[in-house]
């Protein structure tokens, strides 16, 4: 396990590297594309509202006037958006170094997908998997390429049911329980794409990170609670700062000694702050059948299959 304390002056230089950031406006996605962009990577910021991209690039010029951001739209919960995003973009690119599927949305009440997904497995899940599998081409023609999938630590309470996967029609939905599930799925889908790309003899490596407990705006539906508001200021004294809860996607997405399947967290108590080291998940994230059920049952639902 690494032990020195790895910060962003420890990302090497990417200069003529591309990169694909999603939910990059805000958050740890944010912090991200300003640590590519400093590096010299191009990076590619994909949000659902071109409106705040925009504003958030140019946050980022501000104070780096040489930073290489390109803003695109992408909505996760629709496939439809994320059919184009993938178009557009191997029409202007033929590598990508990086994919550093960030977005997410956490413990929200029921509600579907565009294409009928419950929302969490939707947006979490089913659209960083067709993304993904879309940019599977550019992927495999980039030396050494990386998928990178956010996770959590709610990993750990998250249970698989393929009988109700998406808890059809709310049946035993529970906002915390669709939430870990969703990022029970990302470790599940980053080992059995390790699997893929070692099968097929692709040049390319999936990884996991998990941010600990930072504070981002992620939460910011939970604050209508007045429990919430109460316990607010108590804890976020606990949390991290998103440049720091950024740490273990950024060295997951660039540390040269960093393997296939790795799995990156902060290394201070429970991990949930500190510096980024590997870590290891619950022994259910490394399921492989449930990881071949969640794989295939992935494809026919996104119509994304993966070859």
């Amino acid at each position: 396990m690494a032990t020195n304390n790895w910060t962003i002056t420890d990302i090497p230089d990417l200069t003529g590297k591309t990169v694909i950031v999603t939910g990059g406006n805000s958050g740890l996605g944010y912090e991200s594309v300003k640590a590519f962009a400093l590096k010299g990577a191009q990076v590619t910021m994909a949000c659902r509202s071109m409106t705040k991209g925009e504003e958030a690039k140019k946050r980022i010029v501000r104070f780096l006037p040489s930073a290489d951001i390109n803003v695109m739209e992408l909505d996760l919960t629709d496939l439809k958006s994320i059919r184009n995003f993938a178009t557009n973009f191997k029409k202007n690119h033929t590598r990508l170094d990086v994919l550093l599927n960030n977005a997410g949305i956490m413990m929200v009440p029921y509600s579907l997908t565009k294409d009928g997904f419950e929302s969490q497995l939707g947006t979490n899940h089913l659209g960083p998997f067709a993304l993904t599998g879309l940019l599977l081409g550019v992927l495999k023609t980039t030396p050494k390429s990386r998928v990178v999938n956010v996770s959590s630590m709610a990993h750990s309470s998250g249970e698989m049911d393929f009988n109700n996967l998406l808890y059809e029609n709310g049946k035993n939905y529970s906002p915390t329980k669709a939430y870990s599930r969703s990022k029970l799925s990302n470790l599940l889908f980053t080992y059995e794409l390790q699997r893929f790309f070692d099968k097929n003899n692709i040049n390319s490596i999936a990884l996991a990170a998990h941010p600990g407990f930072s504070n981002t705006n992620l939460v910011e539906h939970l604050m209508k609670k007045w429990y919430y508001r109460i316990l607010k200021p108590i804890i976020f004294k606990m949390a991290q700062s998103a440049s720091r809860g950024a740490l273990p996607q950024l060295r997951a997405s660039v540390d040269p000694r960093a393997k296939g399947s790795d799995f990156y967290g902060p290394n201070g108590r429970w991990q949930m702050t500190g510096y980024p080291v590997i870590v290891q998940p619950k022994p259910k994230a490394f399921d492989k059948e449930n990881a071949r059920k969640l794989w295939n049952v992935s494809e026919k639902l996104t119509s994304v299959i993966y070859s």
